[in-house]
């Protein structure tokens, strides 16, 4: 049962919906609530646009094979990235000093420059020590830690399903 629903289409569509909806929350916070993003929110949103493309990529036709294959490759790699980039951001807000900072810029790579290219959604201009919302005592990035770490475990799952389902 759990093989079948991890080669449909609706598994494919709610990872992707969930994701997205994380990243017009992040939106919303940013563009209705004004509070700035940081360049460590910046690499956090990148994160979560990979899981988005990873989900679009299996929504495609995740009865393909390389096609699922591909597309779980990339959603365990972007939550994986994601938890380490939220914990590093956990550590600026906790320890912060002079010489824990985060920079002011974006540093995507020359050939995905994101911050050029989308800089309404990848032009850090926040503090990354800055804890301006929290909820249940725990800041964005914290929660954070536990969203990625979840989309991360999923991926582990599936991908053992995968490797270890029949048809």
């Amino acid at each position: 049962m759990l093989f079948s629903f991890s080669c449909s289409r609706i598994a494919w569509a709610l990872l992707t919906l969930c994701a997205t909806l994380l990243l017009v929350t992040a939106l919303f916070f940013q563009y209705v609530q004004d509070y700035q993003p940081c360049v460590m929110c910046v690499y956090q949103r990148a994160a979560l646009v990979g899981v988005i493309f990873a989900g679009l990529l299996g929504w495609l036709n995740p009865a393909h094979l390389w096609l699922r294959s591909g597309a779980l490759l990339l959603w365990l790699a972007s939550s994986a990235e994601g938890l380490l980039l939220a914990q590093e951001h956990v550590g600026y807000q906790l320890n912060p000093s002079p010489f824990n900072v985060c920079t002011s810029f974006a540093e995507f790579p020359a050939w995905l420059p994101l911050d050029r290219w989308l800089p309404w959604l990848f032009n850090p201009t926040g503090d990354c020590a800055s804890i301006d919302w929290s909820w249940l005592g725990w800041s964005m990035p914290q929660w954070l830690i536990g969203i990625f770490a979840l989309f991360a475990g999923l991926a582990v799952l599936f991908t053992l399903v995968q490797l270890t389902g029949r048809r």
